[in-house]
């Protein structure tokens, strides 16, 4: 069974003009009526750092999740965001950026690797006493912008090294900065799935609109069943070179899915309509 995370936070965040609370809140609830597994819906961070994020706690608190059976994720970079995000009931999971490269996790998260390491055991605590499953984004694991050594090795023993210290059973590689390629994808995703049969290896890929194909299929034939988009491809890293880089678009996987005779299990109707509403949410 295919697992599509939907990203209305990432797709959002770095929009400079406000989007209405009203926007977001009927964009998310048309989305919860499509089926999608999980929704990456907004971000507990300082309003300082991500503006567009500041009424999270508003849209949740708006949000209909009648007959809806997608889990909300929540991201959160550091233990105040984790505690504030686990008062609210309605949120499933906690979701932090871990990166393998130290520069980006200091812009990031402003920490260090190994601060990284204690934040996640502290928000492992708070996700288990509050009931919130962890979902870990390792950042940085296709490439590295800043000089740093990078290899898919090292990819592997952040993976590796997370998994025994925190049980963390989602772990979702993050093409940052759209640096994958096919086979990049293919060593990561055929050598850390076989290695770790309990933990969900997830694909959370950038891509500019001409590559996302070649991403989708390098990680979907080496085992990955839990992929994440944004509708029309919005958002990404702003720190991508390209600035056509962005998400993979939702409706592009789903016609790839199709094509490869996997039922997502989505309400292609309710799809239809969250695609029409889109161009209302965000500017062209």
């Amino acid at each position: 069974m295919i697992e599509i995370v939907e990203c209305p936070r990432d797709a959002m965040q770095g929009i400079e003009t406000f989007i209405p609370t009203d926007t977001k809140v009927a964009y998310i609830n048309q989305l919860l009526k499509v089926g999608f597994h999980t929704l990456d819906f907004g971000s507990f961070v300082s309003p300082k750092a991500v503006p567009q994020m500041a009424d999270t706690a508003e849209v949740l608190s708006r949000l209909d999740r009648t007959g809806s059976s997608s889990k909300l994720l929540a991201i959160i970079a550091n233990e105040r965001g984790a505690r504030d995000a686990s008062t609210h009931e309605a949120i499933d999971c906690l979701g932090f950026p871990f990166s393998i490269s130290e520069e980006f996790q200091k812009r990031n998260t402003n920490s260090i690797l190994e601060q990284s390491l204690s934040r996640v055991e502290a928000i492992r605590s708070i996700a288990d006493k509050s009931g919130k499953e962890l979902v870990l984004y390792l950042s940085m694991a296709f490439g590295n912008p800043y000089g740093e050594k990078w290899h898919p090795d090292i990819a592997a023993e952040w993976t590796r090294r997370l998994y025994e210290s925190f049980e963390v059973k989602v772990i979702a590689l993050s093409d940052t900065i759209g640096s994958s390629t096919p086979e990049s994808i293919t060593q990561l995703f055929s050598t850390l799935i076989p290695a770790f049969p309990d933990v969900s290896i997830g694909a959370h890929l950038h891509t500019t609109p001409d590559r996302w194909e070649e991403k989708v299929r390098a990680a979907y034939d080496a085992g990955c069943r839990r992929f994440d988009g944004a509708i029309k491809g919005f958002g990404g890293c702003p720190m991508a070179a390209d600035e056509l880089t962005g998400n993979i678009p939702t409706e592009n996987m789903l016609d790839f899915f199709r094509a490869q005779g996997v039922d997502t299990g989505l309400d292609m109707d309710a799809f239809d309509e969250a695609v029409k509403m889109s161009s209302r949410v965000f500017p062209l």
